[in-house]
């Protein structure tokens, strides 16, 4: 399992990447090792749209399961990887790089605090695993 140290994470098994103001978010390398190979994605946001913490954007599939993935924190989304749809497996392959889901203008900062680094997600996954 690849954790990212410049990401912060979620207990659902999102990841966001801050930059700024700008918040890119996606599913993490544990999360793409539980789902197996992904066959499909559907990113239900639209670039525009302001979506709050803990809301639904886009909905992965596997040949093991569905899951839907929520927003990390809140904010107005501007840009959508439409690559994802036609290459769902780039999540296995990259899913802290190529397979990010949204970008988006972070709206609510003081949600950033409630997420994991990633030593505590690390630990966090372990304790699942056993």
């Amino acid at each position: 399992m690849k954790v990212s140290p410049d990401l912060k994470y979620t207990q659902n098994d999102e990841w966001i990447r801050v930059e700024g103001s700008t918040g890119t978010a996606g599913i993490t390398d544990y999360a793409q090792e539980q789902l197996s190979d992904i066959v499909f994605v559907e990113v239900l946001a639209s670039v525009g749209e302001t979506i709050a913490k803990g809301a639904a954007f886009a909905n992965v599939e596997s040949v093991k399961a569905a899951a839907e993935v929520y927003m990390p924190v809140s904010g107005t989304i501007t840009a959508v990887n439409n690559a994802l749809p036609q290459g769902p497996e780039a999540i296995n392959k990259d899913p802290y790089g190529e397979a990010w889901m949204v970008r988006f203008t972070i709206t609510a900062p003081a949600e950033l605090e409630g997420l994991m680094s990633s030593a505590a997600y690390q630990k966090h996954c372990e304790g699942r695993s056993h």
